[in-house]
């Protein structure tokens, strides 16, 4: 028997088989074996299929017909078609055409052949598929609400999950086409049709349905989700599909075979639907991104990502078919690089530490991570971090271009690739008014492929990192042997690939720098500022400053990791490079002994700079996230402000020359910048104490503090308000 092209009108008293053993289609009956009508049933996965489903059925009476998927059933002699795959959509279309009729008000004479559609599943489905078709609904109310007041509905039906299905079913084919006022003679016109394929004698056990229709199970979405993709790419190309097509269940299906996540139920360890769509999103992101669009906002639904990308109607949608076969296929075959998988390939160039011919990831199987956590678990958002997405990749890309490209090159490559990205947060961005993914990934192509930069790229990496990155290539080039130092040091834990901090001119001190952070970070910074000051100005606000913190790793990284939003890297460098240079190694001892020479020295001298403050007293260095504001550091550099949030003053920033004296007394209400007594309180100047009293705020006295011509301390300020203070008492 051949295929062929119905209606659900026209498929009923239709002519199957050969002349001498004709046979007409009377009555579709769904068997026993099969499972319950499930498009209806209420949970997220199946609210997304049924709304999709829904919305083509609508645009084929509206727009432009469509053709489903095949139905495959037996027909006997007696012409009764038991469907072997097609049940669900069968019984929709069922549903929308009863509601048609009865909504345009069709003759009973046009509708009879509704009667030929049944259940066998349970006595109940079948009974009520028989009254369902005696009924005239109002249309005034939800129609599952009216059908289950009438007297025909038993109450124990509602527990029969198929009418359940069939009642939500029907209460969204009414929203969706209730304005479709000509809605029965679409149908009559053939705006839906399915290829029906008869199987005759091929002994329909109930194994080969449980074999055919995982009895109980639900379509998946995957499932659905291939169909939908297969029927686009049929729409395009047929010879494509033909290619594409079986790679589903055979070379991909192999590929994520090793990433299928164990799970809970009986069966969750042998599938890979999610796995594959989380990939899937990956994909779509890249052509996204490739095409200068922002995936900010919008849909992770993997059936909007084909409507948007794969949709037959869209003029590149065969180039993102083959850009899917491209980022699938180039995984699957690892033996031609020597290894079993992906993640032994990737063992291979990735550590979580530094390691000789190695890359240091936080995550060495980024892409078990993608096909396990590209999307929430509601598949809405993305959480996979658009670093990694460019990693993957530039991984993706090597993989595509294997045969120009040999090991040695991928690493020195994907190095700088990684060097690049994580030194690029405030430029690695996808944000609808600063979207610069798709200039980023060119720019990861091009290093990947052929090893250089274009200059000319805008909306790039970060500038200092490139302008490193090309540094380092020389250097490695004409210095071979310093190679290894040189990713020694990119892997520091407080430099993550950027040296510039130190500088090649002085990779020479590497292991002193190592030395150096195995010390107390504390001591650290105090001998630091002994030799100099090395905060850092924030171009974004140029009134808070960047210090070290012995508690927030955070801040020693904004010290040493060059960036246009900062003023002070230089000296920062040029402090450090004097401390590496004092000793081979470094112990607390010999910080310490540099931080009390130093205090030493401005106590002999009576010269008392704001860094000696800093560095006798802790309270200038809380730990926290290094932050202190300045209002003008070069003309009053004592007024300053200890913050111990990230970015703003709060009610636990201070004045550390007034906590220090009195902290008890700090007034937490002017956030930390006076200290308040019963009758007065006291401020601070860059030259003096101010006192006012409390009630009138009028200025009783002032507290100077003797400074030389240059504006600096020749007397302990901190030791000359406790003073005064005790004086008060």
């Amino acid at each position: 028997m051949s295929t062929t092209l119905h209606s659900f009108v026209d498929i009923f008293d239709a002519d199957f088989g050969e002349e001498e053993n004709l046979v007409q289609l009377k009555k579709i009956e769904i068997p026993i074996i099969q499972r319950d009508y499930a498009q209806g049933r209420k949970n997220n996965d199946v609210d997304r299929v049924r709304r999709r489903f829904l919305e083509s059925l609508y645009k084929a009476v509206t727009e432009k017909p469509i053709t489903l998927d095949f139905v495959y059933g037996d027909i006997d002699k007696d012409g009764v078609m038991t469907p072997l795959d097609g049940q669900q959509r069968l019984t929709t279309l069922y549903l929308l055409h009863w509601y048609a009729a009865k909504k345009c008000n069709i003759n009973t004479d046009k509708t009879s052949f509704l009667k030929s559609f049944s259940y066998k599943t349970r006595p109940s489905a079948r009974d009520f598929c028989l009254s369902l078709i005696e009924f005239m609904p109002s249309f005034s109310k939800k129609i599952s609400k009216e059908i289950i007041d009438q007297a025909w509905f038993p109450l124990d039906w509602k527990k029969d999950p198929t009418i359940k299905s069939m009642l939500v079913m029907l209460d969204a084919i009414d929203d969706v086409f209730k304005d479709v006022e000509n809605l029965w003679e679409c149908l009559e016109n053939n705006a839906i049709t399915f290829y029906f394929l008869p199987i005759k004698d091929m002994g329909l056990t109930d194994e080969l349905y449980i074999k055919m229709n995982s009895r109980g199970k639900p379509l998946t979405v995957f499932e659905h989700f291939k169909a939908e993709l297969e029927r686009q790419i049929r729409e395009i190309d047929e010879s494509i599909a033909k290619r594409i097509m079986p790679k589903f269940d055979q070379e991909w299906m192999d590929l994520l075979w090793l990433y299928r996540d164990a799970g809970t139920g009986t069966d969750a360890d042998m599938i890979t639907d999610d796995e594959f769509l989380n990939y899937f999103k990956f994909i779509c992101d890249v052509i996204c991104y490739r095409n200068g669009d922002s995936a900010q906002g919008r849909s992770y639904d993997e059936f909007d990502l084909i409507d948007m990308y794969f949709s037959h109607h869209k003029e590149d949608s065969l180039d993102h078919f083959i850009v899917l076969e491209k980022f699938f296929d180039c995984w699957c075959d690892m033996k031609t690089l020597g290894f079993s998988n992906p993640t032994e390939f990737l063992a291979s160039i990735f550590s979580t530490k530094h390691e000789a011919n190695k890359v240091m990831v936080d995550s060495i199987n980024i892409f078990e991570d993608c096909v396990h956590n590209y999307a929430d678990q509601n598949g809405r958002n993305r959480q996979f971090p658009l670093g990694r997405v460019i990693l993957l990749y530039a991984l993706c890309t090597y993989l595509q271009h294997r045969e120009s490209v040999d090991s040695s090159q991928l690493l020195r490559r994907i190095r700088i690739v990684n060097n690049l990205i994580r030194n690029s947060n405030d430029e690695i961005s996808d944000r609808s008014d600063r979207n610069r993914m798709q200039a980023l990934l060119q720019a990861t192509e091009d290093i990947i492929v052929s090893g250089v930069f274009k200059d000319e790229a805008d909306n790039n990496f970060n500038v200092h990192q490139i302008a490193e990155e090309k540094e380092k290539i020389s250097f490695v080039d004409s210095n071979p042997d310093m190679a290894e130092k040189l990713y020694s040091l990119e892997d520091h834990d407080l430099l993550r690939g950027q040296i510039s901090i130190i500088g090649l001119d002085h990779l020479d001190l590497s292991d002193r720098f190592v030395s150096l952070f195995t010390c107390n970070q504390d001591r650290v910074d105090c001998a630091l500022m002994a030799i100099g000051d090395i905060s850092q100005q924030e171009r974004r606000t140029y009134w808070r400053y960047q210090f070290a913190s012995y508690g927030i790793k955070d801040a020693w990284l904004n010290l040493f990791h060059k960036s246009g939003n900062s003023l002070g890297f230089e000296n920062t460098h040029e402090v450090l490079v004097n401390l590496l240079s004092r000793s081979e190694f470094f112990d607390d001892v010999i910080l310490s002994g540099i931080a009390d020479e130093y205090i030493s020295k401005c106590e002999n001298e009576h010269i008392y700079p704001w860094r000696y403050y800093y560095i006798k007293y802790s309270e200038f260095r809380p730990g926290r996230y290094g932050k202190a504001f300045f209002d003008d550091k070069e003309n009053k550099p004592y007024e300053m402000l200890i913050l111990l949030t990230q970015f703003n003053s709060s009610e636990s920033s201070y004045i550390p020359y007034l906590y220090i004296a009195d902290h008890d007394h700090i007034n937490r209400d002017q956030k930390g910048r006076q200290l308040l007594y019963p009758n007065c309180y006291v401020t601070m100047t860059n030259d003096s104490y101010e006192i006012f009293d409390k009630t009138s705020d009028e200025l009783i006295e002032t507290l100077d503090i003797n400074q030389n011509e240059d504006g600096t301390d020749i007397e302990d300020r901190v030791m000359k308000l406790k003073v005064y203070l005790d004086s008060r008492k």
